[in-house]
């Protein structure tokens, strides 16, 4: 797991704690890597959660298919990123949504009865752990109320709008990557595939915006 700690560091669960804490600590959450190849799903809707994963490696899609496999996108984890967090409890939780690897990716599992427990050791930064899970699930909360605020839209293009708006304040810059291909943006939008594209296009030629595949300009 060593090869991970730099990723670590950066996370937000981990936030001010040295890297050799970082290392220490590995042992006493109970962390479990686990690795996953592209399309293979990390946790299935009505598994019960009773750890905090943090993706090392790769991405993952939070994902939800209805009885006619119609797909909704709820969010993308990346490197360094956590998820699940408000299910993760002692007794376990079920899963309301999948979590599918988009590519080739690592997770690590922290048992969450020893991240609200003090260790024996009584290390110096299990606190600092707690407390910045607790920003973690705030920084969430926010993210979805963003994410609602895309869905409440009435039309494909207000929808594209708002999401592309958000994504170019988000990166500081009018030139800006998303993070969907063409197929994923529409599952993340809850949009047609089909209209989604031609929208794209009529906001093009109007002088909206210019794109290349996942790479966006606002004009």
């Amino acid at each position: 797991m060593q090869r991970y700690l730099p990723v670590l560091k950066r996370a937000r669960l981990f936030s001010g704690v040295a890297e050799d804490e970082i290392s220490a600590m590995l042992a006493c959450l109970n962390a479990r890597l686990r690795r996953y190849g592209r399309g293979a799903y990390v946790l299935r809707e009505g598994e019960p959660l009773r750890d905090i994963p943090l993706v090392v490696e790769g991405s993952l899609h939070i994902q939800r298919d209805d009885y006619w496999g119609n797909r909704s996108i709820l969010g993308q984890i990346g490197a360094g990123e956590m998820f699940g967090e408000a299910y993760a409890a002692p007794e376990g939780q079920p899963l309301l949504n999948d979590v599918v690897a988009v590519e080739d990716s690592a997770v690590l599992f922290f048992d969450v009865n020893r991240i609200f427990t003090t260790c024996p050791s009584a290390c110096r930064f299990h606190a600092a752990v707690i407390r910045n899970l607790f920003f973690a699930v705030s920084e969430k909360n926010r993210t979805l109320v963003r994410k609602l605020s895309h869905m409440s839209q009435r039309s494909t293009r207000e929808k594209l709008l708002s999401y592309l708006s958000e994504e170019a304040k988000r990166q500081g810059s009018a030139r800006f990557s998303l993070p969907f291909n063409r197929q994923q943006l529409a599952d993340f939008l809850s949009v047609n595939r089909s209209a989604m594209s031609s929208e794209l296009g009529k906001m093009r030629d109007e002088g909206l915006l210019r794109f290349d595949r996942n790479r966006f300009e606002l004009l």
